[in-house]
């Protein structure tokens, strides 16, 4: 593996069934509103078919690192309740997945990623500053999980579910 390719496994433990997470992480246009830490803006491109399949968007986002990436993505195989498989090109380039397993009254989400680095910051100083470009998407990731949490209570209809965690400036 060269120096600006990544590959990152996460995995969560949420309190819902794979159905409401997998619907949940499938809403692409919700991103905005359920991980603001990370999700700056998604436009649709291409709706694809009703299961999702050939959704296109066009995606900004960013950690905590003071960067941001402009990349797409492209559903390329969903497997309702279980699987959502991308495409990334843009800044990041590679694939992604999505597995839901049941795990009693809990999902257990797995988020398997490998990309390559375009984005010419990340591409050009990788070298050196990797763990760093690892960590912010270890941060990304865990609010990420912290904002599915409250987005599983907040679509149960639960009361006084705080907003998802906002981005951590740096200054």
């Amino acid at each position: 593996m060269d120096l600006t390719t990544y590959k990152f496994q996460s995995v969560w433990h949420i309190d819902a069934s794979p159905k409401e997470i997998y619907n949940i992480i499938s809403n692409s246009s919700q991103l905005t509103r359920w991980w603001p830490s990370v999700y700056l803006e998604v436009n649709i491109i291409e709706p694809g078919l009703e299961n999702g399949l050939g959704k296109i968007l066009a995606l900004h986002t960013k950690g905590w690192l003071p960067y941001s990436l402009r990349w797409n993505l492209k559903v390329k195989n969903t497997d309702k309740p279980k699987i959502i498989e991308i495409e990334a090109f843009g800044d990041l380039q590679g694939n992604g997945k999505w597995t839901f397993q049941n795990d009693g009254s809990y999902t257990k989400v797995i988020y398997d990623w490998e990309i390559m680095a375009n984005k010419p910051l990340l591409r050009y100083l990788s070298w050196l500053l990797k763990p760093a470009f690892k960590a912010n998407h270890a941060w990304a990731m865990k609010k990420g999980e912290e904002s599915l949490k409250l987005e599983v209570r907040r679509r149960r209809g639960e009361e006084n579910v705080p907003e998802p965690p906002g981005a951590i400036l740096l200054g």
